[in-house]
């Protein structure tokens, strides 16, 4: 079968469509994904037939505004009005966003596979084939077990936990539905229709197939979700054939004792500097070695100590196993990944889904309490690095939900899934 995979955002969100594409071309299908052109190097070593969309949103992460309204959470009136000024500048980047989407479309497929949160079941419907949303956060299905995990630091009661995933749909409504209709009819040359706007609906009303590509096991008990919606465990994408680390990463891992890994993907704040003379002291604090890889400027030194050493990337696969711990801001992908690795974590979250991340790995007692990127301190981060780098207990809990994490396979899982609707 052919399957279009259309995502977006930074390499971090489009990296487990990638390893998606990956294991369905070994799994023998033809797999095209499309995505912004900056991530094209995660396709690029596996030969994988690569689409270019346009930057679209990405173009605000340095905004000063964006960065402002990341490192607060969206709290308080400044931070709603930050969120409707993202709302607002993202509706006319979508455009050409969505015009490349159905661009990449033009081949044809036999299913697309999408994020909630971008309405390429329209291009689906165009196609007259199915449309696969495929999460990477629990925010998408209502569950009565555990509240809507976008309304971190509020109060739900159990009654209401279901109910309180509708902020998150009513939001994307807000947020895409007039680009989206304007899509349908001057691209797609779709009519209107109810219910057009419910990613979770087909065209007819009937469920759609829901992949969620996390795992049960680091969710609450006595989960509730429907039998159209599959929980298959993370999705990883394996190092690349042939890669080998750097010389400078091999030297210092030879050098002393196994470092911590400290790195906030493309989360931001506004002051990196400030972020990074925290981590600089707490590493000295910690007494412990650190690989520090920067991001998107999250983190900023002006000098690097002996006891650090810098790098633009590395394979989470490779290199997490080989860390003392596994410092980061708590984003699903890089969650997933320092669970596969069997290693402790330090979670110093930002926004959306990461402080439920960060709560879920404290309570499966493989990281200490979660760190505010806001209220970081060397203290506070030096205290954390320790235990997670020192705590026999909390390793040997990493190493056995690490195996349980990597025995779910949960990519192959999304690929026999995908093969039933073709």
């Amino acid at each position: 079968m052919k399957v279009l995979i259309l995502t977006h955002g930074t390499r971090g969100d489009v990296q487990p469509y990638a390893a998606l594409a990956h294991a369905l071309r070994q799994a023998g299908h033809e797999a095209v994904l499309g995505a912004p052109a900056a991530p094209a190097s995660l396709a690029e070593p596996y030969g994988q037939p690569f689409a270019a969309l346009d930057d679209g949103p990405n173009r605000l992460i340095n905004n000063p505004d964006i960065r402002e309204a990341v490192e607060t959470n969206y709290r308080g009136l400044r931070g709603k009005k930050a969120a409707l000024t993202v709302i607002k500048r993202t509706k006319p980047l979508m455009v050409q966003v969505m015009a490349d989407m159905a661009a990449a479309a033009d081949g044809g497929a036999d299913v697309i596979v999408h994020p909630p949160g971008f309405p390429c079941h329209h291009i689906a419907e165009r196609l007259g084939v199915p449309a696969v949303p495929a999460a990477m956060q629990p925010v998408w299905v209502p569950t009565g077990t555990f509240p809507n995990p976008m309304l971190a630091g509020v109060t739900v009661p159990r009654a209401l936990n279901r109910a309180s995933y509708l902020p998150t749909r009513l939001l994307l409504r807000t947020s895409v539905a007039g680009v989206a209709d304007r899509f349908r009819r001057e691209t797609l040359h779709l009519p209107r229709r109810r219910g057009r706007h419910d990613v979770l609906r087909t065209p007819d009303g009937s469920p759609v197939t829901v992949l969620q590509a996390f795992s049960t096991h680091v969710l609450p008990p006595r989960l509730d979700y429907p039998s159209w919606v599959h929980t298959t465990g993370f999705w990883y994408l394996p190092a690349a054939p042939g890669w080998t680390p750097p010389a400078e990463l091999s030297a210092f891992l030879r050098a002393g004792e196994p470092p911590v890994y400290i790195g906030f993907g493309s989360m931001a704040g506004t002051d990196p500097r400030r972020v990074g003379r925290i981590v600089a002291e707490a590493v000295k604090l910690a007494g412990v070695r650190a690989v520090l890889v920067s991001g998107w400027g999250g983190i900023h030194l002006d000098d690097l100590p002996d006891t650090m050493l810098l790098l633009d990337q590395a394979p989470h696969d490779w290199l997490f196993p080989r860390m003392a711990a596994i410092v980061h801001h708590g984003g699903s992908g890089t969650t997933g990944a320092a669970l596969a690795s069997g290693r402790p974590q330090v979670i110093c979250l930002f926004v959306a889904d990461q402080p439920f991340w960060a709560s879920r790995m404290h309570a499966a007692g493989v990281a200490p309490a979660p760190q505010s990127q806001r209220g970081l301190t060397p203290h506070s981060l030096a205290a954390a690095i320790t235990a997670a780098a020192t705590d026999q207990g909390m390793a040997e809990r990493a190493d056995n939900l690490g195996a349980r994490i990597r025995a779910e396979n949960g990519v192959h899982t999304a690929v026999r899934i995908l093969e039933t609707l073709a």
